[in-house]
């Protein structure tokens, strides 16, 4: 597909705080203001800058980056931050977006072994979403292999599944590097969530069955693909980039990488 031209109203692209890792969240607010991206989403778990509302909001104001959206401490390493009650940890990330001016915390399913949350998951997210004005955004994920699994043999650890629509939600993310993990067609999955998709994390994977978080354009994702139905669709919500940049030996290697994703988003995105 060709660029698509300018829209009107130009989706805002986003920097997670987990695409700087293993640095603090500031890296990402510094690299955010220093290559021109329209904001930041905070990946709340073990960086201790990510789970101090008031830190944020230094970081925010120092660089004059907004906070587009919160990610719940939904992962496994951060079962226990904040609280070891996922329902609390989602109450205090809408909170946390209610105080930084997010308008988005995204979310994971729940695990399997989480029943009492699995069971009361849905209504809470209304509930949170009616209270709060909050967007509260479930991601779709993929399956994981098991403890000694066979290498083929892949189990999923959500419930009910790892593809949200199967419930259906009021708002969802779209995430292109568990799309690929999952061997998922990701555009299928746009029309699934329909006018429900209002958060993108922008990243590439090559289908193997583990989470990538690519540079976008550097796996078989349709990344390209989706940004341009995004605008011709008149996607009103935000696109961030959650890309891994770990192996970054210096940080003006990390700033090209980022660099690059952020013009990937621009080009595709008509801006």
């Amino acid at each position: 597909m060709s660029p698509v031209s300018a829209p009107e109203n130009p989706i805002p692209v986003g920097l997670s705080t987990a695409s700087v890792w293993p640095l603090r969240a500031g890296a990402a607010f510094e690299l955010a203001a220093e290559l021109g991206y329209d904001g930041v989403e905070v990946m709340v778990w073990a960086d201790p800058i990510s789970q101090d509302v008031a830190a944020v909001r230094r970081w925010s104001k120092r660089t004059n980056v907004p906070i587009l959206s919160i990610h719940s401490p939904s992962l496994l390493i951060t079962q226990r931050v904040w609280s070891p009650d996922p329902e609390i940890r989602l109450r205090k990330s809408v909170e946390a977006a209610q105080e930084l001016g997010a308008r988005t915390v995204v979310v994971h399913p729940p695990f399997r072994w989480q029943r009492r949350y699995g069971d009361a998951f849905g209504d809470l997210v209304d509930e949170l979403e009616e209270k709060s004005g909050i967007e509260v955004a479930v991601e779709n994920m993929f399956k994981v292999r098991p403890p000694g699994g066979s290498r083929n043999a892949r189990v999923s650890a959500f419930r009910p599944s790892i593809d949200p629509t199967d419930v259906g939600f009021r708002h969802y993310t779209l995430d292109l590097s568990h799309s690929a993990a999952a061997q998922m067609d990701a555009l299928a999955l746009a029309e699934r969530m329909g006018k429900g998709l209002s958060h993108v994390h922008l990243a590439d994977g090559t289908g193997v069955p583990k989470d990538e978080h690519l540079i976008p354009g550097h796996g078989g994702q349709p990344c390209a693909e989706l940004l341009e139905k995004l605008v011709s669709d008149g996607f009103a919500g935000q696109v961030v980039l959650e890309v891994n940049t770990r192996h970054a030996v210096t940080t003006a290697e990390r700033a090209r990488a980022l660099a690059e994703a952020l013009l990937f988003a621009r080009l595709h995105l008509g801006q």
